[in-house]
């Protein structure tokens, strides 16, 4: 066990998409404050997504770097698209924990110029959305007063940035605004229903953030769709248009900190909250007399 000092101190948390990015930058930052991690990602590529998922040997690194606070950890790949599976990953964890008090869903995929595309939609859809859902009601049974759900959205939930005018030009990146919306909906009414209970769920909704996600050539061909084979130095200027601030993206642990927060009795009463971490990129897009 690590120490018993820390904002999460004594509880376990069950966290998605922890190879790498967010989900790992999460899992650690929960360590660092005293909580013992179940963490699960796929380890493999996904064959409509046009940047390669993280490996067993991200993983492995996770693992390590949550040893490395002092706290434990149980590691498990699993596809949250597999409700079984997920199942099992956790369920392991119990095995070694008994008890489990947070659950961050962090898992996703970017679609962009997936193909083909209608399967990229798909893809996306049963990743982000039906994966959340997965993850979120596996855990559910074991969760008691006091628990706190946290999960992934993004500002692009937030505000209709979205071209109409070319309706299937790229479904990949439609649905990852879709899967937000409606996870984010899903959070909105359970956290209701869960309230009575002494439950909390949340979504916290992150601007650009500089992981392997944005960092990638799908993402970089969406920002600078005027240049054949953009490179990062070409889309990263462009990065900045998505927030108010002066910053291309936010860093990972921008959102871990937010996170932790939700996770941890600071916030107690805090529930149904979208919370936005995005350098006033919704105040920037968001039209309120719509």
């Amino acid at each position: 066990m690590g120490e018993t000092q820390g904002r999460v101190a004594g509880k376990v948390a069950f966290v998605t998409g922890a190879g790498r990015g967010q989900g790992r930058c999460h899992a650690v930052r929960l360590a660092e404050e005293g909580a013992d991690i179940i963490a699960v990602d796929i380890c493999r590529d996904i064959d409509t997504i046009g940047y390669p998922m993280a490996s067993p040997e991200d993983l492995d690194e996770t693992a390590r770097l949550i040893e490395k606070t002092g706290q434990r950890v149980v590691i498990a790949q699993a596809d949250v698209r597999d409700a079984a599976a997920l199942q099992a990953a956790l369920e392991s964890g119990l095995a070694e924990f008994g008890k489990l008090d947070i659950v961050v869903t962090a898992a996703g995929v970017a679609g962009m110029k997936g193909q083909p595309p209608l399967q990229a939609w798909t893809d996306v859809i049963n990743t982000n959305l039906v994966g959340t859902i997965n993850a979120i009601q596996v855990a559910l049974p074991h969760l008691n007063e006091g628990a706190s759900i946290v999960a992934t959205g993004s500002t692009a939930a937030l505000m209709d940035t979205s071209k109409k005018d070319n309706p299937g030009k790229d479904p990949g990146g439609m649905a990852y605004v879709h899967s937000k919306r409606a996870l984010s909906s899903y959070v909105h009414d359970l956290a209701t229903e869960l309230s009575v209970f002494g439950i909390r769920a949340n979504v916290v909704h992150p601007t650009n953030t500089n992981t392997p996600m944005l960092q990638s050539e799908p993402m970089y061909r969406s920002f600078r769709p005027d240049l054949e084979n953009p490179t990062r130095a070409d889309a990263e200027p462009v990065f900045g248009v998505q927030q108010a601030m002066k910053i291309p993206f936010v860093e990972p642990e921008d959102i871990s900190n937010a996170v932790l927060w939700l996770a941890s009795d600071e916030a107690r009463y805090v529930t149904g909250m979208q919370l936005r971490v995005d350098a006033g990129g919704y105040l920037k897009w968001y039209d309120y007399r719509t």
